[in-house]
C-alpha cells in the first residue's frame, strides 16, 4: 500500500530538491491539543486530507490510493487535529490512529486494532521507540520517504531517543545508537584529541559527508595527524560542535552518495534536522560522574520556538563543563626514578583518560517565513565555542633528547647549557648518567648550586623539572555556520531552491608546562603555537518537477548546480614557540649545545609555514526517479564536478527497489564516488611528538610537494575513487514489526593518508636546514600525504524493529547488527637507502599500520534497545556488544601488539513524567562498570587499558536529568 505524506504547501515542497528540509513528522502533543479553524468542503478524501494538512500547518500520512476512492465529509469550525480528522472521515473507510505519543496517522479502518488506540500522553520521549511515520529527505531529491520505503539503507533517529543516554555530545550519542559508526577515545593524539574522528562503515573520518537541514556542512580545520591509523591524515567534519538538543531527528544514509552530494560521501551521509517547532520549548539540566568519581559533568540545555507570522523561529542553546578522567598507572621508567630516590616525579607521571572540557557553548537556530503563497524564505545556522585541555607524553629527566639528554653524545650524558659559550670562560662539567637518579651525582650538584660561579654559568633543565615533566595540550575551538535561501514554485510544474551558506572552523592551540629548550632559562613555560582555520562558502540552485508516467506513480526529475570555495589557513605561533634560541642544536656546529628548538611537544608554526591556500569548484547534477512498473522503482543520479586545483570528476548512481508482495521488497544500488584531497592536506606542514620503537621522537608531516617528500617518491595528490554496491531486503509486516537486511561493498582506490614514519638520513636533515628549517636537527622521521593504498570493505547491516504491548506496558524493541571487514589491497612504496648504500623500495605503511586499518575497529557491533512506557514511567535499556579488536599500542610499530577481546555493556534510564511539564530521569551508561582488558604494556607509557578500545576506557557513568517543557 502506498502512503502519501502531505503538509503545508507540500504539493510544491515534496517536489523540491531533497536538500530542502520540509516539515515532515506527525504533530506534537501540544499541536494535537491546539484548536484550529477549518473550512473544508465535502470532496474526495485525498484532496480533503491535503487541504486539512495545509490549514493545520502540519504533516499527515495516509494511504493515497484508497483516499482517492473515498468521499470525505465537509469540515467547518474549530477543532483539535484529532477531532477534525474524526469529523472529516466519519462514516468512510478511513480512520485516524493515535499512538502512545499522540502521533496521528490516517489508515484503512480495517487495519485498526482493538482495543481502540490510547489517547495522547504528555511528555513521553519523542516516540515510544521507532515510528514508521518518520521520513527522511537524505538520499533523494524526490518526495521524502520512510526507512522501509527507501531504496538504500537508512537510519532515522529521533531527537529524544538520541539524548536518552549519559553522553553529552552528539557525536558520542550517535555512536551509541548506530552500530556502523565508531568513535574512539583520543587521549594523547595531538589535534585529534580536540576533534575526534568518526568512522562510518570502517572508513576514515573524511569519507562521511555531514548535512544540516539537507545542506552541506563545512569540514573541521583540524587534520588528524595522529588518527589511530585509520584516520591518519584525515580532515573530516566536527560533529561534536552541534547541539544535541536542537535536533528533531538525525538521518544516517548508509550508502555511497557522491553522485548526489559530491566529494566525501563515500561511506555515507549524516543529515542533522533542526527543530522547527513554532511554539513552546524546554529547559533541561543534567549532572553525573563516572563510577571512579571523576569526569564530573554539568550540562544545560534550553529551547524556544515561536511563530513569525505564518512562519517559525526556533532556537536552542547548550552549555557544558566536564572534568577529565584518569585511567593510568605509573610508568615503569618513572617508577624507577622514584625507587632511586627522586621525590619530584608525579604519580602518575602521565595521564590517560578523557580530556578536561573547561567550557563548551553551542547555539543553533532554524527559521522560515512565507514571502507569498508560493514562495518561502528560510535561514538557519549554528555557533560553538569549546575549550579543551589534555596531556602529552612524559618527558623523562634522563632520556628525553634535546631537553635533558645530549643528542650529540654517544653515551648517556646530561644536556648542560654553558651560558658564557662553549670553550670560553667557565667550563661546565660532563655529567654522565650512570644510574636512575642524576640528582645526587656530584657533578650535577655542582651546576645546581647557583651560589657558585660554575653553578651560575652552567644550567640543566633538571633544575626546573627534577622529576621530568608532562606538557599540557589543548585549544579553543570556534565553529560557526549560516545558511539562507528562498524556495518555492516557478509555475504549476517547476519548483526551485536557491541557497547560500558559509561555514567556519578555527582551532587555536594552547600549550603549557613545557619549554622551548633552545632558549635556556629565558624560555616561557606556556605557548600559543599557532592556529588553523577552514572557511567554506557554497551556493546552490536546484530545480525539480514531476512528470506523468505510464504507471500510477509520477516520474521525479531534479537538476541543479553548486559552487563552492574553500580556504585553509595556518597562522604562526607566538615567537617563543618556534624561534631558534642561543642554545639550539645544530649538527653542523661542533660546539652546538644540543638543545631542541620550539615549544616541546607541539613546536609552533613558523611564519615561513604559515599561509592561506584556497580552491573553488563547480558542479552540475541531475536525478531521475521513476517506476518501471507498479512494483519496480528505478532511481539514477549523475554529477559532474570541476575543481580548480586538480581537474574534473564524473560520477553516477543507480538504485533499484522491487516490491515482491505486501510484505517483502528488495533494494540495491551501484555507484561511483570520489573524495577530493583537501586544501589543507595538499599544503600543511606540522611537527608532532610521537611514540616510536626507540621512544619519543619529533616527526614532521609534510605536503607531497615538499622537496623532501618528493625525494622520497611523493607525487601531487589526486582524488580518491570508489565503487559502492549494496543489496538488501525489507520485510514490513506493519508499522509495529519490520526488518531490514543490507549487504554493502566499497572498493576504494588511491586512499589519501599520511605514510608511516620514514626515518631521516643526515643528508635529509641537512637539506631541511638549508631550506630554512633549523629545527630539523631534532627530526628523527617524516611523514607525507600520499594516495597511499587501496582497500576493499564489505559488511552486513541488520535492523529489526518490534513494537508490542504487554499488559499495560508499551514496548519498542530495536536491534541493530553490523559486521564490517576491511582489507588493504595495495600499498605504495618509497625508496630507502640501507646502511650498505643499497636502495630498497619499502612499503609506505608498516605491517602494524595495515592491521590498524583492517582490525582496529571491531568487526561486529550489536546494539539492542528496549523502550518501555507505563502510565507516568518510562524505561530505556540499551545492550551493546563490541567485537574483538587490534591495537598497535601508541602507534609505535614497536612490537606492542594488543589483541583486544570483545565486550558487552548495558545502559539504562528510568524517567518519571511527574507532570505535563516536568520529567525527571536517572540513568547510567555501562551500568555494570565493564572495562576493557588490562593493557599488557601498561607500564610502558602508563595506560591501564588499551586507549583505542571501542567501548571506551572510562567505565560506568551515572547521571541525573530534569526537563521542563512549556
Amino acid at each position: 500500500m502506498r502512503f502519501s505524506l502531505v503538509s503545508q504547501r507540500l504539493r510544491r515542497q515534496l517536489r523540491i530538491t531533497g536538500l530542502v528540509a520540509a516539515s515532515y513528522f506527525a504533530a506534537s502533543v501540544a499541536m494535537a491539543q491546539q484548536k484550529i479553524e477549518f473550512d473544508i468542503p465535502a470532496q474526495r478524501a485525498d484532496v480533503a486530507l491535503t487541504e486539512f494538512a495545509k490549514q493545520a500547518n502540519t504533516t499527515l500520512l495516509f494511504p493515497y490510493e484508497l483516499a482517492e476512492k473515498v468521499q470525505a465529509n465537509g469540515l467547518s469550525g474549530t477543532f483539535t487535529l484529532q477531532e477534525g480528522l474524526i469529523h472529516l472521515l466519519k462514516g468512510t473507510e478511513l480512520a485516524v490512529q493515535i499512538d502512545a505519543t499522540g502521533m496521528l496517522t490516517v489508515k484503512p479502518i480495517v487495519e485498526l486494532r482493538q482495543p481502540p488506540p490510547r489517547p495522547p500522553k504528555t511528555r513521553i520521549n519523542d516516540d515510544i521507540g521507532f515510528s514508521i511515520e518518520r521520513i527522511a529527505i537524505v538520499g533523494t531529491r524526490s518526495a521524502p520517504r520512510s526507512v522501509v520505503e527507501s531504496p538504500v539503507p537508512l537510519d532515522i533517529i529521533a531527537g529524544d531517543t538520541l539524548q536518552a543516554q549519559g553522553s553529552s555530545d552528539v557525536l558520542s550519542m550517535l555512536a551509541g545508537v548506530v552500530p556502523s559508526l565508531n568513535v574512539n577515545d583520543q587521549p594523547i593524539n595531538d589535534a585529534a584529541s580536540l576533534v575526534r574522528p568518526a568512522n562510518l562503515r570502517g572508513m576514515a573520518a573524511d569519507h562521511t559527508l555531514v548535512l544540516l537541514n539537507g545542506k552541506r556542512r563545512h569540514r573541521s580545520s583540524v587534520i588528524t595527524f595522529l588518527g589511530g591509523g585509520l584516520s591518519d591524515g584525515a580532515q573530516g567534519p566536527d560533529i561534536s560542535v552541534l547541539p544535541a538538543g536542537a535536533m528533531r531527528q538525525v538521518e544516517v544514509l548508509r550508502d555511497g552518495a557522491a553522485a548526489q552530494y559530491g566529494s566525501d560521501a563515500i561511506a555515507g551521509v549524516i543529515n542533522f534536522v533542526l527543530d522547527d517547532r513554532r511554539e513552546g520549548g524546554y529547559l533541561s539540566a543534567k549532572t553525573g560522574e563516572y563510577y571512579e568519581g571523576d569526569g564530573e559533568l554539568v550540562h544545560l540545555q534550553g529551547n524556544l520556538g515561536t511563530s513569525l507570522g505564518s512562519g517559525f523561529f526556533n532556537i536552542t542553546a547548550e552549555y557544558q563543563q566536564r572534568n577529565g578522567t584518569s585511567r593510568s598507572v605509573q610508568r615503569a621508567d618513572a617508577q624507577a626514578l622514584i625507587d632511586a630516590g627522586n621525590t619530584f616525579v608525579s604519580s602518575p607521571s602521565q595521564v590517560w583518560g578523557a580530556l578536561d572540557v573547561n567550557s563548551d557553548a553551542k547555539l543553533a537556530f532554524n527559521a522560515a517565513v512565507p514571502l507569498t503563497e508560493k514562495v518561502d524564505v528560510y535561514w538557519f545556522g549554528t555557533a560553538a565555542r569549546r575549550e579543551i585541555e589534555g596531556g602529552f607524553y612524559y618527558r623523562h629527566p634522563h632520556t628525553r633528547l634535546g631537553i635533558f639528554a645530549d643528542p650529540n653524545s654517544d653515551t648517556a650524558k646530561l644536556l648542560v647549557a654553558d651560558k658564557d659559550g662553549l670553550g670560553q670562560g667557565i667550563t661546565c662539567p660532563d655529567i654522565f648518567i650512570t644510574d636512575n637518579n642524576v640528582l645526587d651525582d656530584p657533578a650535577y650538584l655542582q651546576i645546581a648550586d647557583n651560589s657558585t660561579s660554575l653553578g651560575q654559568n652552567c644550567f640543566a633543565f633538571n633544575e626546573w623539572f627534577p622529576g621530568g615533566f608532562t606538557p599540557r595540550f589543548g585549544g579553543v575551538i570556534k565553529d560557526g555556520s549560516a545558511f539562507a535561501g528562498i524556495r518555492g514554485e516557478l509555475n504549476d510544474d517547476w519548483l526551485f531552491d536557491l541557497s547560500a551558506s558559509v561555514g567556519y572552523s578555527n582551532v587555536s592551540y594552547r600549550l603549557h608546562n613545557t619549554i622551548n629548550p633552545s632558549l635556556g632559562e629565558a624560555t616561557p613555560t606556556s605557548f600559543t603555537p599557532g592556529a588553523v582555520s577552514q572557511l567554506e562558502r557554497t551556493i546552490n540552485l536546484d530545480f525539480s518537477r514531476f512528470f506523468d508516467s505510464w504507471t500510477s506513480k509520477p516520474i521525479s526529475f531534479a537538476t541543479g548546480m553548486e559552487w563552492r570555495r574553500e580556504r585553509y589557513s595556518q597562522q604562526a605561533g607566538d615567537e617563543a614557540s618556534w624561534i631558534e634560541g642561543p642554545f639550539a642544536n645544530n649538527a653542523e656546529v661542533a660546539t652546538s649545545p644540543g638543545f631542541g628548538i620550539g615549544s616541546n611537544g607541539f613546536p609552533g608554526y613558523q611564519p615561513v609555514t604559515a599561509g592561506d591556500w584556497s580552491r573553488h569548484n563547480w558542479a552540475l547534477y541531475a536525478d531521475v526517479e521513476m517506476y518501471l512498473s507498479e512494483d519496480l522503482q528505478l532511481a539514477t543520479a549523475l554529477r559532474s564536478e570541476h575543481f580548480s586545483d586538480f581537474g574534473s570528476t564524473l560520477d553516477g548512481k543507480v538504485n533499484l527497489r522491487y516490491q515482491l508482495n505486501d510484505i517483502v521488497s528488495f533494494r540495491s544500488s551501484l555507484s561511483s564516488g570520489f573524495k577530493a584531497p583537501t586544501v589543507g592536506q595538499s599544503n600543511v606542514i606540522n611537527i608532532t611528538t610521537a611514540y616510536a620503537s626507540t621512544g619519543l621522537e619529533d616527526q614532521a608531516t609534510l605536503p607531497p610537494t615538499h622537496p623532501i617528500s618528493q625525494m622520497l617518491g611523493a607525487e601531487p595528490l589526486t582524488p580518491e575513487e570508489s565503487i559502492n554496491s549494496s543489496i538488501g531486503l525489507v520485510a514490513f509486516w506493519d508499522e509495529d514489526f519490520y526488518l531490514t537486511i543490507d549487504y554493502f561493498n566499497i572498493r576504494l582506490y588511491d586512499r589519501i593518508s599520511t605514510t608511516s614514519a620514514i626515518p631521516l638520513t643526515a643528508d635529509d636533515v641537512e637539506q631541511l636546514i638549508a631550506q630554512g628549517n633549523p629545527e630539523a636537527d631534532n627530526y628523527r622521521a617524516i611523514k607525507y600525504f600520499a594516495n597511499d593504498f587501496d582497500t576493499a570493505t564489505q559488511g552486513v547491516d541488520i535492523v529489526l524493529n518490534y513494537r508490542f504491548d504487554l499488559a499495560d506496558v508499551t514496548n519498542a524493541l530495536t536491534t541493530s547488527f553490523n559486521w564490517t571487514d576491511t582489507r588493504v589491497k595495495r600499498l605504495s612504496a618509497f625508496p630507502q637507502t640501507q646502511p650498505d648504500g643499497e636502495v630498497l623500495l619499502v612499503p609506505s605503511l608498516t605491517p602494524q599500520r595495515v592491521r590498524m586499518l583492517e582490525d582496529n575497529l571491531p568487526a561486529v557491533r550489536i546494539t539492542t534497545t528496549l523502550k518501555q512506557h507505563w502510565q507516568a514511567w518510562s524505561m530505556l535499556w540499551r545492550l551493546k556488544y563490541y567485537g574483538a579488536f587490534y591495537e598497535d599500542h601508541v602507534d609505535a610499530a614497536a612490537g606492542m601488539d594488543i589483541d583486544g577481546s570483545s565486550m558487552i555493556t548495558l545502559d539504562a534510564e528510568l524517567s518519571w513524567h511527574y507532570s505535563e511539564n516536568l520529567t525527571l530521569a536517572l540513568g547510567a551508561s555501562n551500568v555494570f562498570n565493564t572495562t576493557p582488558q588490562i593493557n599488557p604494556y601498561a607500564d610502558v607509557v602508563g595506560a591501564l587499558y588499551p586507549p583505542t578500545s571501542p567501548s571506551g576506557m572510562n567505565g560506568g557513568f551515572w547521571y541525573l536529568q530534569s526537563r521542563y517543557d512549556f
